[in-house]
């Protein structure tokens, strides 16, 4: 089925714009969803707005938006207000500036969507910006739908792609994790041997289409056998705690060499145990 794109506009480098259709890059489908239900009569729980000083439940009409400046009190903000700042959708991509495609830390993306021309007109100029990219990342800003994102484009085989980024007010600083006070600056260099001698034994080309979720599967599988009833499942064995790292390593690299010599014992048995079947 054909992917429907979600909006359409400009993509403007300079003087340049290109008119372009907007499509999501992910599946709403490949997740799964719950819904609360009460346990008794398995009916679905309803969300209602309460107020706790009134002690009553609230309509829409009675509920305000408000900015808390301090704790406990705030400035109401009404849709007259919020429209004065509110900056005008204008569906234009406007990137002001090219950097080098390894500059945007993976940290910084919200959502990514694919950009692909509007109509045959637009295919040639399309087709000469994303190559002219190659290598680069373009970052700008959006105004859609009342909001201003913060956009990052680059080049993605026959298209381009767009991700919407968090601002840097928005990342928390790493240094804000007490915890990692603890962590040595340095590690032992026999440790840290060890260590990469295990990582490189599980080094292979990586596909994220072998990784699927089993979650969905299990749950679609349950529900045709299991209606209104406790779905149980068994409890698996928490791994051990690491009392000495060195032994553990070792230990690891162990466990991986005794797996590829009795996978390589089992393929080479294979074809002889063929030749005796069809003798």
């Amino acid at each position: 089925m054909a992917a429907r794109a979600t909006w359409k506009g400009f993509l403007k480098i300079s003087l340049v714009n290109i008119p372009i259709k907007v499509f999501p890059a992910t599946e709403s489908s490949g997740s799964i969803a719950f819904n609360q239900l009460h346990g008794e009569c398995q009916t679905r729980i309803q969300q209602k707005r309460w107020c706790p000083h009134c002690s009553r439940e609230v309509p829409n009409s009675e509920i305000v938006k408000g900015y808390e400046f301090e704790k406990g009190r705030y400035v109401i903000m009404s849709d007259e207000d919020l429209d004065k700042v509110r900056p005008e959708s204008t569906r234009v991509i406007d990137l002001v500036q090219f950097a080098d495609a390894s500059a945007i830390d993976p940290m910084y993306v919200d959502r990514t969507y694919y950009l692909a021309p509007d109509g045959r007109m637009a295919a040639d100029a399309f087709a000469v910006m994303r190559d002219g990219m190659q290598g680069k990342v373009g970052v700008g800003k959006l105004a859609l739908f009342g909001r201003e994102y913060l956009v990052a484009v680059r080049p993605h085989e026959r298209g381009i792609v767009m991700h919407t980024l968090h601002h840097a007010a928005e990342m928390r600083s790493i240094e804000a994790i007490d915890e990692l006070s603890a962590v040595p600056a340095k590690v032992k260099p026999e440790e840290m041997k060890l260590a990469r001698q295990v990582i490189q034994t599980f080094e292979q080309p990586l596909n994220l289409a072998d990784y699927k979720t089993s979650t969905a599967k299990d749950c679609s599988g349950s529900s045709t056998q299991n209606r209104g009833e406790e779905v149980v499942t068994t409890m698996t064995d928490a791994p051990p705690k690491v009392v000495n790292l060195m032994d553990a390593l070792k230990k690891s690299l162990d466990a991986v060499s005794a797996g590829k010599k009795k996978t390589a014992k089992a393929t080479t048995e294979k074809p002889v145990a063929a030749k005796r079947k069809r003798a």
